[in-house]
């Protein structure tokens, strides 16, 4: 299934979307490919909803049960011949990462997880194939 198709699977209206939400659709074709092409491991990719608006009595409450700023997008929680887990921010073509995000990536690293930033549904299935294949 082409990027394209699987954008339009989405369940947002096809309308040109903003930048936010064509994250959302790529994230979501890529989870759905996951799901498909690893079922057996369809529970092990998880999202972090770490974004979002929020009123300021969620925030505080959310803070103090741990979420944490600059947490990768999608987490596989699966561990490799090399690395504990594969961690993934999504991103649009142009987006770009926060400092919070660059200083949790190297955090991550430096615990011996695999993270990677993939702006396409083919950056995705290649850094997972890959991942995959050295399981």
């Amino acid at each position: 299934m082409t990027y394209e198709e699987m954008l339009r699977q989405s369940r947002l209206p096809s309308i040109r979307a903003k930048s936010r939400d064509e994250e959302h659709r790529l994230q979501a074709a890529c989870v759905r490919w996951f799901r498909a092409k690893y079922p057996k491991h369809r529970h092990l990719l998880f999202a972090v909803p770490n974004g979002g608006r929020r009123d300021a009595v969620t925030g505080s409450r959310l803070k103090d049960e741990g979420v944490t700023p600059g947490v990768a997008d999608l987490i596989l929680l699966l561990p490799s011949r090399f690395y504990g887990s594969l961690c993934i921010e999504m991103k649009t073509r142009t987006g770009r990462q926060q400092n919070t995000q660059r200083q949790w990536q190297q955090a991550v690293e430096q615990a011996g997880n695999k993270y990677v930033l993939c702006r396409s549904l083919d950056d995705f299935m290649h850094a997972v194939t890959n991942y995959m294949n050295s399981l």
